[in-house]
């Protein structure tokens, strides 16, 4: 049976990052560091050797920024998908997560729960996430079966990718953290998902901050 592997990286640093500021949708760019960690993680995968078929990035300029740094060194181009954008969080984009309780204690707390179908006044519910980026990777992985996939997305669609390949509740406590740059390796075997290894920032020289887009 033929395995489908994902190598899945998240996006570089940027100054929201930095400040603790809920992105979403919001297109923000990388900052130095971002540009910095983008191309230590293509040179980290040149360095490995990965013979991967396909890259794939979202639109948002942070993660399209990052791809670019593979797209230079590995002389390809990059597959566009809107579907692979992070969380759209409403009208909590651009709220830090220290004025958050102060902005709307209400619908914080609604969020920081994972009501899973809370939308966030406009914004995304966890369980709407969860139908969009499941049915990206099944789209991706039936275009491409038995090969290597790089994709380049974002925190809050990582972690979703590791729930599902998991099959950790929705409603679940993050179990794990999603660095800027890291490398993460999901596979189907033909039957079902699994995690092969995550968030690896070995590649980068300095400490990667961890995703708040909860």
């Amino acid at each position: 049976m033929n395995t489908t592997r994902f190598c899945l990286v998240r996006h570089g640093e940027t100054n929201w990052n930095v400040e603790g500021r809920l992105q979403g949708h919001t297109d923000v760019d990388l900052n130095e560091r971002g540009i910095t960690q983008a191309a230590q993680m293509a040179r980290a995968i040149k360095a490995i050797n990965l013979q991967f078929d396909v890259l794939y990035t979202s639109d948002l300029q942070r993660a399209a920024k990052t791809a670019n740094a593979i797209e230079k060194l590995f002389n390809t181009k990059a597959i566009v998908d809107s579907s692979l954008r992070e969380r759209h969080l409403g009208i909590l984009q651009g709220i830090t997560t220290k004025e958050a309780p102060q902005f709307d204690a209400e619908l914080w707390k609604s969020h920081i729960s994972r009501d899973i179908h809370e939308e966030l006044r406009g914004g995304e519910s966890i369980a709407q996430l969860a139908q969009r980026v499941q049915k990206a990777l099944e789209k991706i992985r039936l275009q491409h079966l038995g090969q290597t996939i790089l994709v380049v997305s974002h925190g809050g669609t990582l972690d979703m990718m590791y729930r599902l390949a998991s099959n950790q509740a929705l409603d679940a406590e993050r179990a794990i953290s999603v660095p800027n740059a890291s490398l993460n390796w999901i596979s189907h075997d033909g039957s079902s998902w699994k995690v092969d290894r995550w968030a690896d920032t070995s590649h980068l020289d300095t400490l990667a901050l961890d995703n708040l887009d909860l």
